[in-house]
């Protein structure tokens, strides 16, 4: 039997209490925000990768 590296329901929780955290005590209005600069920085990340191909 193999000896798991890497536990992807763990990293997701992990990730999940850290974007729970950074919002906790956040309007909507701030939550909202946080999204949407999430959102702008990852699709400024797609368009340099598909730019570098």
């Amino acid at each position: 039997m193999k000896t798991k590296t890497f536990d992807c329901v763990q990293m997701k929780r992990r990730g999940a209490e850290s974007v729970r955290k950074q919002l906790e005590g956040k309007s909507f209005e701030q939550r909202l925000e946080y999204w949407q600069e999430g959102t702008s920085r990852l699709k400024k990340l797609q368009t340099q990768t598909r730019e570098k191909k």
